[in-house]
């Protein structure tokens, strides 16, 4: 079969699926964001004012926010405040099209604003609700609220940061956070494929409620940890790295480098230019291997000290060594093989700056993926996107409410 190409979003995986997506954290609004970028028509309700994401660091020059432009490319922007009447119409309106919600509103605020599941399956029963709070909305902690820092140290990982050869060079450093917003990247992923699945079932089982957890989402990043920890040892940052191997401070740069197989071990002697030390009959064993891992690494270090990375690097793909250089984001922006790959698209921010922004982590080969702008504050009240709508121009008629 011929392969064909089209960069109409009706032809995109999920053109068809209307969503709502009520969101003040990362979490959800990166849901909603993989799920426009695969074709879905996401409709964000907003106050007057905005999602307070659009002041979140970073900023651009303008203060426009580079995160919530980030999160918010390719989706609507309704102004709907749940507090009034005219709110509650519209999001009425928006949830009899809709096939999925977002919602991360606090559960102790639902049912004032009309968001209980309760209620909305009661009217809306072929509706995907996918809440996506810090520690859920079931449980002694649903009522909680968190930030990025307790959602990482909620789940275990800070507690093993620092490591490997971090730890060796601040040995004294606490415990860190994960830059960014890792947690409630996580976070995110998981209530996307939830609701996907959700909504798969929807003819078979109808609507339902789905409860995401950051915190549990997390919780399997961590899984390595807690399954060291079953089997009665306990991992800490001291003690979380490869017994040899890891990162290495190269003449230019840095590389990481791991040999967990018998097969990388002698690619990587062989790499080394088969050194003396390493023809010691008792580091064929792997578990000996691992008990001199402090002083093989002394000798790795010392090798790459003098050479270039894009040398050892090379060398070591030709021979099977499972080593990487360590980039730099300009180095990721203007790569060969991201630029090949279409990893980056042209993208239209609200101030009007057409800038290059990453679009996803897949390709598909009959519908390469096509970036949309980022929407202002509620430049889509007054139309109803119609499902699968690019263009925006679909004139909101009378009695939908």
């Amino acid at each position: 079969m011929p392969t064909t190409h089209s960069h109409d979003r009706s032809s995109l995986p999920l053109a068809g699926c209307h969503i709502v997506e009520r969101s003040d954290s990362v979490a959800a609004a990166y849901a909603g964001r993989l799920l426009a970028t695969l074709g879905a028509t996401v409709v964000m309700l907003e106050p007057e004012e905005g999602s307070p994401l659009r002041q979140a660091a970073p900023l651009l020059d303008d203060e426009t926010s580079a995160l919530f432009s980030y999160l918010a490319a390719g989706k609507h922007s309704l102004v709907c405040d749940l507090e009034t009447g005219d709110g509650q119409r519209i999001l009425a309106r928006e949830l009899q099209q809709a096939d999925i919600l977002l919602d991360d509103t606090p559960v102790s605020e639902r049912r004032a604003l009309g968001l209980d599941h309760e209620r909305l399956s009661e009217r809306f029963p072929s509706l995907v609700h996918v809440s996506v709070l810090p520690f859920g909305a079931m449980g002694p902690k649903a009522d909680w609220d968190g930030e990025e820092i307790n959602l990482i140290h909620a789940s275990g990982e800070g507690f093993l940061l620092p490591n490997g050869r971090s730890y060796e060079l601040f040995p004294n450093r606490p415990p860190l956070k994960i830059y960014g917003h890792f947690a409630q990247y996580q976070g995110g992923c998981a209530a996307a494929l939830s609701a996907l699945s959700a909504w798969w079932a929807v003819s078979e089982f109808g609507g339902q409620y789905v409860d995401v957890s950051v915190q549990d989402a997390m919780l399997l990043c961590g899984a390595f940890a807690l399954q060291r920890l079953g089997d009665g040892s306990l991992e800490h940052r001291a003690t979380r790295s490869f017994r040899y191997g890891g990162v290495f401070e190269a003449k230019d740069g840095y590389v990481e480098l791991l040999t967990l197989e018998d097969r990388q071990w002698n690619a990587l002697v062989q790499l080394l230019g088969n050194p003396g030390w390493a023809q010691d009959e008792a580091l064929k064993d792997p578990l000996e291997r691992s008990r001199r891992g402090a002083d093989i690494n002394a000798h790795i270090r010392e090798w790459m000290a003098v050479r270039n990375v894009d040398t050892i690097v090379g060398n070591a793909q030709k021979l099977g060594v499972p080593a990487a250089k360590y980039r730099t984001p300009r180095e990721v922006v203007q790569g060969e093989h991201e630029f090949f790959r279409g990893l980056f698209s042209p993208c239209t921010l609200e101030n009007g700056q057409e800038v290059q922004m990453v679009v996803a982590p897949y390709r598909f080969q009959r519908t390469p993926l096509k970036m949309a702008g980022v929407p202002s504050i509620g430049e889509h009240s007054g139309r109803v996107p119609s499902i699968g709508d690019s263009s925006h121009q679909v004139v909101v008629k009378e009695g939908l409410s």
